[in-house]
């Protein structure tokens, strides 16, 4: 389905019963108000198909994604299987966005894993970003890592590694400038677990994807 769009649908929640049992039954469908229909969440478009999450996956994690990004479409930026594995390439590929994006990797056991950034990854002095970042993995169901609020270590970019989360030395999700290994430790930031199988692994497929 290259150039295609992955569409989903979410069921609609139940709504609780609010009408009081004490009341006798023509009270009852005098003063019920009808309760609303839950309205169905604005379904995410992508640009194309993504070769590291399948619709299911996109479905779960589009649910976590913040407010304000909600439905909005999903533009491929970067992924290592048309544009090669540099971080470099990377950052010049971000040129130009400031939203939000989502890394989607895949390593060499088939594990899925990623980050959402609240801002576009680049090339920083510090660490940057908001409490919206986030960290995730499919292991095989969906594990989402939120801010903790213990310290800031969101996102910082070098010419040699892109690092995720931080504490104590380890980082929640590094990456080095080849985009081949990279690493996961648990950090204070997300207090996450290792997003893949093992601390250290081999990238076989990376994507960013811009959400505007």
């Amino acid at each position: 389905m290259k150039g295609g769009r992955w569409r989903y649908t979410q069921l609609p929640t139940q709504v609780e019963d609010t009408l009081s049992g004490e009341e006798d039954e023509e009270e009852e469908e005098e003063e019920a108000v009808p309760a609303p229909v839950p309205q169905e969440p604005v379904e995410p478009q992508l640009t194309e198909a993504s070769q590291v999450l399948g619709a299911s996956e996109i479905r779960q994690l589009s649910l976590h994604l913040p407010a304000r990004v909600a439905g909005q479409s999903w533009s491929l930026v970067f992924c290592t299987s048309r544009d090669g594995f540099s971080l470099r390439r990377l950052y010049r590929q971000m040129e130009g966005h400031s939203g939000p994006v989502l890394l989607l990797l895949r390593d060499q056991d088939g594990q899925m894993f990623g980050a959402f950034s609240s801002s576009a990854i680049r090339l920083s002095k510090g660490f940057y970003g908001t409490g919206e970042t986030f960290l995730f993995s499919f292991s095989p169901q969906l594990k989402v890592f939120k801010w903790t609020g213990s310290n800031s270590f969101f996102v910082k970019g070098d010419l040699d590694s892109l690092m995720m989360g931080s504490g104590s030395g380890q980082f929640g999700l590094w990456l080095d400038g080849d985009l081949y290994h990279g690493g996961s430790y648990p950090c204070a930031t997300f207090n996450n677990e290792v997003l893949a199988r093992q601390e250290q692994f081999c990238i076989e497929e990376l994507e960013a994807w811009t959400l505007s």
